[in-house]
Formats: C-alpha cells, structure tokens, sequence
C-alpha cells in the first residue's frame, strides 16, 4: 500500500470514530458548551428554529439525548433535561459535548 493511500485510510478511520454514523450513536449524556455569554440554548418544540422556544439552556447544562436527526444543514437532537426529565424538547448538536 502507497504512503498516499495509507494516509488517506488513517484519515477515514479517524473520521468514522469521531462522527456518529447513526442517529443512534448520539443517545447518551451531553453537555451545553459553546454558547455565547449572556446567551443561552434554546430548547425548541421540534426539530429546526421555526418551532416554539420551550427554554433557555446555559452552558453546563446536562442533557440526555434520546436521537438527532439532520434537517437541513443542522443536526437536531431530541433531548430532556437532567435536572428535569419530563422537560423535552430539540437543539443544535452543534452545542452539546458528550459528558
């Protein structure tokens, strides 16, 4: 096998552990970061910005993620929250980092 195509493998490989393949692989613990201070979350009613904010989640927020699902260019998770669980709603997985 060429250097070229080693490489090329070694970089596959890396993206297939880093990337949840399924929507399945996302369940678990998460973790709100990234968002702007003074800002927060928002916990939508469904799956994209046109449903209803439920709530605001500030960073360090725990979350468990049931599944996500693309819409557009946004993956969207359904999740409920840790220190509410009957509170359940969707957000941006760009802002969760598995805990």
């Amino acid at each position: 096998m060429t250097p070229i195509k080693r490489a090329a493998l070694a970089a596959l490989a890396t993206l297939a552990l880093t990337t949840p393949a399924t929507a399945g692989s996302w369940r678990g613990t998460y973790e709100v970061t990234g968002v702007k201070a003074g800002d927060m979350l928002k916990l939508r009613a469904g799956p994209g910005v046109g449903y209803k904010v439920i709530v605001g989640l500030p960073n360090g927020a725990i979350v468990h993620v049931r599944s996500c699902e693309r819409i557009g260019n946004t993956r969207w998770c359904d999740v409920s929250l840790e220190a509410a669980r009957n509170l359940r709603g969707y957000v941006s997985e760009s802002y969760l980092r598995e805990k």
